[in-house]
């Protein structure tokens, strides 16, 4: 097929099919061939997961980055504060977004010992309540860090670099 008869690059979309990269951001990501994990750094028990997930992470295909880094905007210029406040979102280097416990599912088929959690998101049904409890938890999670002390936990896991 010549250059010219290629087909243009399909526009990246998040889990309602919404736009949601340019092909600039899209390439940046591309170089890495990881998958951007887009976290509240301002949680304790957000922090603790993201410490963990670095520790189940054996193959690096995975780049944790925190709200607060200014890469942020570059990455997700569709996303607004709140979105991203609201729910982690896992973006592809092909540019799809997935956000809360869709991200979690999507994370646990790359991670070998998260594979039958994700498995489960599948079943019908699931994945539906999985996302209930995932909002639930994600309004409640300064309380839910407090009550069971993340911060204390999150000095005792290191992250892996």
């Amino acid at each position: 097929m010549a250059p010219s008869e290629q087909p243009s690059p399909k526009p990246a979309t998040d889990s309602n099919d919404a736009p949601a990269f340019s092909s600039t951001v899209r390439n940046v990501n591309s170089a890495a061939r990881q998958h951007v994990l887009l976290y509240d750094n301002e949680c304790s028990m957000c922090t603790f997961q993201m410490k963990v997930l670095s520790h189940l992470d054996w193959k690096r295909s995975l780049r944790l980055t925190p709200l607060s880094d200014p890469i942020v905007h570059t990455i997700a210029p569709t996303l607004t504060p709140e979105a991203l406040s609201e729910a982690i979102h896992c973006i592809t280097p092909e540019g799809q977004i997935h956000r809360g416990a869709r991200a979690i599912r999507f994370i646990g088929m790359r991670l070998p010992l998260l594979i039958p959690v994700s498995l489960f998101l599948w079943f019908p049904g699931v994945i539906f309540v999985a996302e209930l409890i995932y909002k639930w938890i994600s309004r409640n999670r300064y309380i839910l860090s407090r009550v069971f002390g993340c911060k204390t936990a999150c000095g005792i896991i290191q992250k892996k670099d």
